[in-house]
């Protein structure tokens, strides 16, 4: 996740080199831009049924080997100024990012139902973390007028030896499902699990939600550089250290909240987080201060942060289709944060691009009133993902039978000695079980 959100932010940093290099007008650059989400979408889409198909690693390593493939197009297509080479090398780096960003969500999902911590907000930290460290270092080569197509091509090199390295720990089979007939729940491979999954109405509500976090996350990332600048009047350096304080915000919010979300549950923090950023938003909005609006992105950022992830991890709760749950909330949360934000230009064009923001503040405000869709019966009772013992206790693992209620309550039987320490790795994901052995 670090590396694909240096190589994101990358990109971005050094998309005015790569406009000068192709020598294009503006309008011509965003039909090259369009490359990119084409291949994001391509690969959000693909994504869950591929990791049900081949399992999660798989999916991860040909995503990090299309992500480099992208750079690698970019930067040659920038240095021969070939308009198509950067449009093709942007389709294929949106797919890498497309098919990992969802493997990585269900691995994310699968590492929480073993451990019985939130795992999904630092693992969404590392991506905003590595803009972070994208930005600066896009900034820094671009004072000092490196050539953008060796910077890319860097970025590429340094990628693929960090995806060398670590894909080999994630292991393997995660995600990975058994083809067989669908039933009644939508088990099974192909896209009638991912369609069927949605009969759920609470997996419906956590969509809603996750649609609404993820658009106020991609406003900003589109958006607010251009709304410092056009709607408060700043210069152009003043826009982009704006963005990296909401980048900055970003990566705090996501590298504090585990502790917030033992304490207060999803729910709560997903409902102040949604208020939280609201209010953030209604600054930047409303403020006729550059200052206050500058400020308020914080509360943007920190609103924004943990929404994604923490709705990914409720969808992946329970013990049957969580790979195809978890899929399906991340193609509803890719796609709003992708396709939605760029709308917001049409509507600017007719009211202005601050009035637009009006839409994500509407998004956040009825994100707050369904967030009750995050807590489940389980966590409730004191068995969810992140209840137990000391606030860790994992939640069945998927495909384990769940308990039938209808027994008599009693004792339960002495745990076999020695430390329930192990990890088993199986079709459905991971699991835990003393001594390495699933109940």
């Amino acid at each position: 996740m670090l590396a694909t959100g240096v190589s994101m932010a990358s990109w971005v940093a050094r998309t005015p080199a790569v406009r000068d290099a192709l020598d294009v007008t503006t309008g011509a650059m965003g039909l090259v831009l369009f490359g990119l989400s084409i291949g994001s979408m391509a690969g959000v889409l693909a994504s869950g049924g591929l990791v049900r198909r081949h399992g999660g690693r798989s999916v991860i390593t040909l995503g990090a080997a299309l992500l480099v493939a992208g750079l690698l197009v970019i930067a040659g297509g920038a240095a021969l100024e070939v308009s198509g080479g950067v449009f093709g090398g942007l389709a294929l780096f949106g797919a890498g990012m497309g098919l990992a960003e969802v493997a990585f969500n269900i691995e994310g999902a699968a590492v929480e139902r073993a451990v019985g911590r939130p795992v999904l907000p630092v693992l969404h930290g590392c991506f905003s973390l590595g803009t972070v460290v994208g930005a600066l270092l896009g900034m820094g080569l671009t004072a000092l007028r490196f050539p953008v197509g060796w910077h890319l091509a860097a970025i590429a090199l340094a990628v693929a030896a960090a995806g060398a390295w670590t894909v080999r720990a994630v292991p393997a089979g995660t995600g990975r499902e058994e083809p067989e007939a669908a039933d009644d729940d939508g088990r099974g491979g192909g896209w009638r699990a991912q369609v069927a999954v949605w009969r759920d109405r609470r997996l419906v509500l956590i969509g809603l939600i996750v649609l609404a976090m993820a658009f106020a996350e991609g406003s900003a990332n589109d958006w607010l550089p251009l709304l410092m600048v056009d709607g408060h009047g700043t210069s152009a350096t003043a826009g982009s250290l704006t963005f990296m304080l909401f980048a900055v915000a970003m990566t705090t919010g996501r590298f504090t909240g585990g502790p917030l979300l033992v304490r207060y549950g999803p729910a709560a923090v997903v409902r102040a987080s949604a208020v939280i950023a609201a209010v953030g938003v209604a600054l930047v909005v409303f403020s006729s201060s550059a200052l206050l609006a500058g400020a308020a992105v914080v509360l943007w950022g920190l609103g924004a942060s943990l929404g994604f992830p923490v709705t990914i991890s409720a969808a992946g709760e329970g013990v049957r289709n969580a790979s195809a749950r978890v899929a399906a909330v991340s193609t509803a949360g890719y796609a709003a944060f992708l396709v939605g934000p760029p709308s917001l230009g049409f509507l600017a064009d007719h009211v202005g691009l601050r009035n637009a923001m009006v839409v994500v503040l509407v998004l956040l405000g009825g994100a707050a009133l369904i967030t009750g869709a995050l807590r489940t019966p389980e966590r409730e009772a004191g068995t969810g993902a992140y209840s137990g013992v000391n606030g860790v206790q994992g939640a069945a693992p998927e495909g384990a039978a769940a308990p039938d209620s209808r027994t008599t309550a009693g004792p339960a039987p002495a745990a076999e000695a020695g430390p329930a320490t192990d990890v088993d790795v199986g079709a459905g994901g991971l699991s835990r079980g003393a001594s390495g052995r699933t109940p």
